[in-house]
């Protein structure tokens, strides 16, 4: 693909960013919350690793898409584990993805309004951006704890449009997940884009019904 196939630029105004496993690799999250943390909730508990495993992932799914799943807080009182501790201790497996600083960039040279858009918590925005330095690169950083709702919900996009004017017919959302695609398409935004390898060390995921990127370059701004 070369460089801004597929995207007409002059009709964005705004590029609403994801974080984890669209400007970040996903592979700090996975092992975090599929090794990392039954690993630890086994030690705390006198698990057999591979309940512990079990009990952790059944706790996950019950709140899948909610506010909660993406709560520190809520996952520290519910698993008797300092999760943000936790996080700091594999830190250096944050990453990342290739071409994000330039793209970020390149956005802010030709004018568009920049923003991160994420469902994690803010504890985990601080170290993800402590660890990275993009903070300086968006022109404003929202999580959805703030607005009431999960990206997975159509609200959460009306929501921030309360704090964050956007005009959805000229706004580009990039993001790994196709429940959030499929709610923000449910909301308007007309320009959206997949992530065909959220995690690096997995294979392409199956983007559904979405045009999708491998690395931004593939729509770098010209």
């Amino acid at each position: 693909m070369t460089p801004g196939a597929g995207l007409d630029w002059n009709a964005v105004d705004t590029v609403l960013l994801d974080m984890d496993g669209t400007l970040l690799d996903l592979h700090f999250d996975n092992h975090f919350w599929q090794v990392h943390v039954p690993g630890k909730f086994a030690e705390m508990h006198g698990l057999d690793p591979v309940e512990a495993h079990a009990e952790c992932f059944r706790r996950y799914n019950a709140k899948a898409g909610t506010l909660d799943w993406y709560c520190v807080d809520y996952w520290t009182e519910q698993l008797q584990l300092d999760i943000v501790q936790l996080k700091h201790e594999l830190a250096h497996l944050i990453a990342v993805h290739p071409d994000v600083p330039e793209f970020l960039d390149a956005l802010r040279r030709i004018g568009k309004r920049v923003v991160l858009v994420t469902n994690a918590h803010r504890k985990s925005l601080s170290l993800k951006m402590a660890n990275t330095g993009l903070s300086t690169r968006f022109d404003a950083m929202h999580v959805s704890h703030d607005y009431g709702h999960a990206k997975e919900d159509p609200a959460f996009w009306q929501a921030l449009n309360g704090g964050e004017p956007y005009d959805p017919a000229r706004t580009l959302l990039v993001d790994d997940s196709l429940p959030v695609l499929r709610a923000a398409r449910e909301y308007g935004i007309a320009h959206l884009r997949a992530v065909l390898r959220p995690d690096t060390r997995q294979p392409d995921k199956d983007v559904g019904e979405f045009a999708a990127i491998r690395r931004f370059s593939e729509i770098m701004p010209v």
